[in-house]
């Protein structure tokens, strides 16, 4: 039977809308490489840091206060039991998640968390076992004192080292004055035994006008931090006002310099300080004027991508892009923004144990995001 060509049409239109639209992944260039985005998981309310699990699972921290498990490519609808009392308010709640370098052994991690009480808010760090969704044992082995009134720059970041000691950034909580004062835990980094114990060999132990927590400080607020693969040193970048971001390497007893010398400005336009150097304190390793508000940090080490071996990279907030940064001999050498197009708040970088490089997103609606070389 002859098929009149308007009925043709018809059909062919009623194809259209009934086949499935394909969509071909959007590939991305670098200097090096070409990738694409792969979401592994969304339906996340403000994530803020991500860990591998042993058995492939991963644990993802909801700023809202929830500690979620993705498992096979699925985000589990059930939060993980057991997390500590927290306050969620301003740039505070469940921040960072590490886990204990022989986590297959004794199941242990640790939480920075934002909490309040009458006397205010602060950072605290809990240590939990984890086992089949459920933390067990929870016990607070960190809180920065005094608290204060902000709810900003709680940092909260953290990373263990090869000696398998705990590195806690606390930011100096929008009251810039208390990153000098080492009587007070804000504007630093304390580095701590899992039982929350002053580390041995800390800088400051026979000082007793320091915590003997304090590893560094004079630093505003540090929302990234990794180990070097090949020295072992803490590497971390903290949030500068406008302008200032800063990129640095975390060594013993070294004064960062904030507030007494920057290379941003206040956020009303006018200088902080004249200065941005004094004898005493360091200078960053990299910067970035204007911000570009950087959350999250890791060196890739995968064989997906093997030009950016070494290579260190950093989210951006506020630019809502991926630093690519080359490291020589300690010094950056070269800087590439990827993903500038993306049109996302990245919020943690994570090398994974596959190989690939990980991301989140900053949004109601936050992603899990792996990035995989583009198909040839």
């Amino acid at each position: 039977m002859a098929i009149s060509p308007t009925r043709l049409g018809n059909i062919a239109s009623m194809v259209l809308v009934c086949a499935p639209l394909v969509v071909a992944a959007q590939t991305f260039d670098s200097s090096d490489h070409k990738f694409q985005l792969e979401t592994v998981a969304d339906g996340l309310e403000h994530p803020w840091a991500l860990a591998f699990l042993p058995n492939g699972d991963q644990l993802v921290t909801e700023r809202a206060g929830r500690l979620r498990i993705i498992r096979k490519g699925e985000l589990v609808d059930k939060p993980v039991t057991g997390v500590p009392d927290l306050v969620v308010a301003g740039q505070g709640g469940l921040l960072d998640i590490v886990l204990h370098p022989d986590f297959s052994e004794n199941r242990l991690l640790m939480l920075s968390y934002s909490h309040q009480t009458s006397a205010g808010m602060t950072t605290r760090v809990a240590r939990a076992e984890y086992q089949d969704g459920q933390l067990n044992n929870v016990e607070v082995i960190f809180e920065a004192q005094p608290r204060s009134n902000t709810s900003r720059h709680f940092a909260g970041r953290m990373v263990f080292d090869a000696d398998k000691n705990l590195y806690v950034s606390v930011g100096d909580r929008g009251e810039m004055e208390r990153a000098q004062d080492t009587g007070d835990d804000a504007g630093g980094v304390h580095r701590l035994t899992i039982d929350g114990l002053p580390a041995p060999g800390n800088p400051f132990v026979d000082d007793g006008s320091v915590q003997d927590t304090f590893y560094t400080y004079g630093n505003r607020n540090i929302q990234g931090m990794t180990v070097h693969p090949e020295t072992g040193e803490v590497w971390s970048h903290e949030h500068g006002p406008r302008g200032g971001d800063e990129i640095n390497i975390i060594r013993a007893g070294t004064n960062y310099g904030w507030p007494e010398i920057t290379y941003g400005i206040g956020y009303s336009g006018l200088p902080i300080t004249d200065k941005t150097e004094e004898a005493g304190m360091a200078q960053p390793l990299h910067y970035w004027d204007p911000s570009i508000a950087p959350s999250g940090m890791a060196f890739y080490t995968g064989d997906e991508f093997p030009g950016w071996r070494g290579d260190l990279f950093v989210g951006a907030l506020k630019m809502q892009k991926l630093v690519r940064l080359s490291i020589e001999n300690g010094k950056v050498t070269e800087e590439e923004d990827l993903l500038e197009d993306f049109g996302k708040r990245i919020r943690d970088v994570r090398m994974g144990p596959d190989g690939s490089l990980w991301l989140l997103t900053d949004e109601a609606n936050g992603k899990v995001i792996r990035l995989r070389p583009a198909a040839s």
